[in-house]
């Protein structure tokens, strides 16, 4: 009896590692965040100051929403500009633009919080 439950609680206690805590439940992959930063020094004319603060403005944005949701409206935003008939599925659709419309003002209250001046 004892054995199996120092075996519960052993196994509780290794899920209770495994499990993510509640601040890591929206965890970017690496290559996602060092992406967006090497895209943000870049607009900001590649200076290191801005390693830190874009890597603060990618913080922020994964507090708000999961990386999946993150793809999905950052896409929208960028192939905006995309001419033809591609970019009209970023362009007319209404959810699109409103994924696109919250995902800037989500960037731009981000950029904000991290001294990112807009471009």
């Amino acid at each position: 009896m004892k054995r199996s439950i120092l075996l519960l609680l052993s196994a509780a206690s290794a899920a209770s590692l495994a499990a993510p805590p509640a601040a890591q439940v929206h965890d970017y992959p690496t290559s996602g965040r060092v992406e967006y930063v090497l895209e943000c020094m870049q607009k900001h004319d590649g200076k290191y100051e801005y390693l830190y603060k874009c890597s603060c403005v990618i913080d922020h944005i994964a507090k708000q929403m999961s990386y999946d949701e993150y793809v999905t409206m950052s896409t929208a935003l960028r192939n905006q500009t995309m001419a033809g008939e591609r970019g009209a599925l970023f362009r007319d659709p209404a959810p699109v633009k409103e994924m696109a419309g919250k995902y800037k003002a989500l960037q731009a209250s981000a950029d904000k919080a991290c001294y990112v001046p807009q471009r």
